[in-house]
């Protein structure tokens, strides 16, 4: 529950916007009327809303850097849980694994014992007294329950680790226009590198995200024509404040 909590998040932040504006162009099967009356309804949107996409890019943002601190909140909550044994866990296993066989001494067994001594029943004995038998009783379900949490350990670390690096990358995105240029050449090579550019210059971040996302999820030539004409548009107004001339 806690690891879906920060897709459920998004989910209800981005209420349907990228599926909306896509409007069946994923596949670019209908006609040229209808994909020239889609092609208008998404530039009149994006042009509508220039610069108006930041907050809605940072609480993407914002769920991946809750994922980041869900991880390590979730490691810590293990950690409890195994008395303070788990954040190292891994770490001796690995350990353990390299050591010499006739000294190591297996972290697996030690958090979860195969063998315990455990009280089988009590009962009177001759004179009178509760006499208690113990016996060696065997925990198969240990043997699966270490697997698992050497498993989890590992999986929370790469985890972290990935989605570390990811913030970081979106803290690079946020403050390098350049890098937003470079991204969207480097996946989208139908795109024109002058488009590209004029986008990336005269829109906001936000806007460059979207239209990332949009990019992800539309056919590559119809998505290459919207930015062709979506760069036409943001140049013709341009021009129009440079030389003074109010828009239509």
């Amino acid at each position: 529950m806690l690891f879906y909590a920060p897709r459920w998040l998004w989910k209800s932040w981005e209420g349907g916007k990228i599926r909306a504006l896509m409007m069946d162009l994923d596949v670019a099967v209908c006609t040229e009327i209808e994909k020239k009356t889609k092609k208008k309804l998404i530039l009149d949107y994006l042009w509508e809303n220039l610069r108006y996409h930041n907050w809605w890019a940072y609480r993407y943002y914002l769920c991946e850097a809750l994922a980041l601190v869900n991880v390590i909140g979730q490691m810590f909550l293990m950690n409890r849980f195994f008395d303070g044994e788990f954040m190292t866990f891994g770490l001796k296993v690995i350990k353990y694994m390299e050591s010499d066989q006739e000294i190591r001494i297996d972290p697996m067994i030690y958090i979860f014992p195969r063998m315990v001594k455990c009280t089988l029943f009590n009962k009177f004995g001759s004179s009178g007294e509760v006499e208690r038998h113990d016996a060696l009783c065997i925990l198969p379900l240990n043997v699966v329950n270490e697997k698992i949490y050497i498993f989890l350990w590992f999986w929370f670390v790469i985890l972290g680790f990935l989605t570390f690096i990811t913030l970081i990358y979106r803290i690079i995105i946020i403050f390098s226009p350049r890098m937003r240029v470079y991204m969207m050449r480097m996946r989208f090579r139908l795109v024109r590198r002058d488009n590209i550019d004029t986008i990336v210059r005269r829109s906001k971040m936000g806007d460059w995200y979207l239209l990332y996302i949009l990019g992800e999820n539309l056919d590559s030539i119809i998505f290459r024509d919207i930015m062709q004409e979506f760069a036409n548009k943001l140049n013709h107004n341009y021009q129009h404040h440079i030389h003074g001339v109010p828009d239509a």
